[in-house]
């Protein structure tokens, strides 16, 4: 009889597909064997807790460089080390493309960032710019170099494409077979409501709401999807805020166009009333899409539950709250359109969903591995190391206890970011212990994976 290094037992295993209780032999760093009465040199018993696969985040800002020339404040050990706490590990994170050096050389250094990082980690690559160099010449080589998919903005003063540009990634990305994912807003529309917001003395965060309204989303998400519709090639739309928006991404899904979405945590759980909150206090749920009503958040399950929306992302995008470089950058008193837009979520990303959506009765336990840990894998070419409990896989796994209740604070999270937006929220569901490859890497809320136990993961293309 084969003795494991390690047989976790008796836990409830869940899968995008199944669920069932048995052992997990590990060798390594990979999954071996699953079954019954296994033989472990060690041995833990994870009755009654459920064994989930380690949470893949497709979308992370981190230790991101901007055309300003500040850098997130969440560097690769502070976000990884959050993402453990929290129970992911694998983040899908971006290296950018800020004027004055060229797409692989941005690539390559943002790769070796990531040489802190405590899990395994992959690239997506931001366009900014379409010159031939970047265009005929370098997104083929970061394309083989395994980028995960290439990111693209139809809004923001330093990102926006135009349209033409758009069609120039597309095809590049047509020929290189790698997905392009877009953050779906009308730029010249948002400048103008926001033009007028200001001469009208509306300052306050709110008017990052009333300014990004469900239609100027919707509207590029249409016009994304026509242009890849004409190229014929497979996007992404990014953090879908809203039902509007879901139902066009369902109608150009029922015409055969190749589009899939995502949406994060806070779509579903926080509304624009937040932003309300006194003071400059409205500053830490300033995000782009902006957070919707509650109408909005309830009708996008339906969404979910279909598979129109097919991966929950944190969008963890962290600024701090006092901060030098954070939400108040431009002083205490600044308007709306100068706050940085983003919220930290890599370590409440899990916990947040697994309360609203399972706990909620929203999806089943299986969907909810899908949605977090198994989709995200397959579609940036990590799968079937990642996102799924089988033999060969590896062995990246939560024991996870459903009954454990948790208030959320910010110090749960060990987190260069001073805040999050969850702070005093109760969840019950938490991750109790979490391996990477194998490796215990977090217990109980202590990190024992240290900066440099992650892996650059290379995306396979289809």
């Amino acid at each position: 009889m084969t003795t494991f290094d390690i047989v976790i037992r008796n836990g409830m295993i869940v899968t995008a597909t199944d669920k069932y209780i048995a052992d997990i032999g590990i060798n390594g760093s990979k999954i071996v064997d699953i079954g019954f009465d296994l033989t472990g040199h060690e041995t833990i018993d994870a009755t009654g807790l459920l064994v989930l696969p380690g949470g893949v985040d497709g979308h992370c800002h981190i230790e991101q460089e901007e055309a300003d020339g500040t850098i997130h404040e969440d560097d690769f050990v502070s976000a990884t080390g959050s993402a453990l706490l929290g129970g992911t590990t694998t983040v899908v994170c971006f290296a950018s493309h800020v004027p004055g050096r060229g797409l692989v050389e941005q690539f390559d250094a943002y790769r070796k960032k990531g040489a802190n990082s405590r899990i395994d980690f992959a690239i997506h690559q931001i366009i900014t710019r379409t010159d031939e160099q970047t265009i005929r010449d370098e997104i083929p080589v970061v394309a083989e170099r395994g980028a995960a998919g290439l990111k693209v903005f139809m809004t923001y003063d330093d990102f926006h494409l135009t349209d033409g540009q758009f069609l120039q990634v597309l095809e590049a990305a047509h020929k290189s077979d790698i997905i392009v994912s877009v953050h779906c807003e009308n730029y010249d529309a948002i400048r103008h409501l926001i033009i007028k917001h200001l001469a009208e003395g509306r300052t306050e965060p709110h008017g990052h709401v009333t300014s990004r309204p469900p239609c100027v989303e919707r509207e590029a998400t249409y016009r994304a999807m026509t242009m890849s519709e004409l190229v014929n090639q497979k996007i992404q739309i990014f953090h879908v805020s809203c039902p509007e928006v879901a139902e066009e991404i369902r109608r150009a899904q029922a015409r055969k166009v190749k589009v899939v979405a995502e949406t994060c945590p806070h779509y579903l759980t926080l509304t624009e009333e937040d932003l309300k909150r006194d003071g400059f206090e409205g500053t830490k749920y300033i995000c782009s899409p902006p957070l919707r009503t509650k109408t909005a958040q309830e009708g996008m399950w339906q969404y979910i539950r279909s598979g129109v929306i097919s991966i929950i992302s944190s969008d963890h995008c962290g600024y701090t709250f006092d901060g030098a470089v954070g939400k108040g950058r431009h002083g205490r008193d600044a308007d709306f359109s100068l706050i940085p837009n983003g919220m930290p979520g890599l370590g409440t990303r899990l916990p947040v969903f697994y309360d609203a959506a399972i706990n909620g009765g929203k999806i089943d336990l299986t969907d909810f591995v899908r949605l977090t840990a198994t989709t995200p894998a397959q579609r940036y070419g990590l799968y079937p190391e990642k996102g799924t409990i089988a033999p060969g896989s590896d062995a990246d796994l939560i024991l996870w206890d459903p009954k454990k209740s948790v208030t959320i604070t910010n110090d749960l999270f060990q987190s260069n970011i001073d805040y999050t937006p969850y702070e005093g929220r109760q969840v019950q569901g938490w991750p109790v212990k979490v391996f990477l490859r194998g490796a215990l890497a977090m217990e109980n809320g202590e990190l024992i994976a240290q900066p440099g136990a992650g892996q650059f993961l290379k995306a396979r293309r289809s």
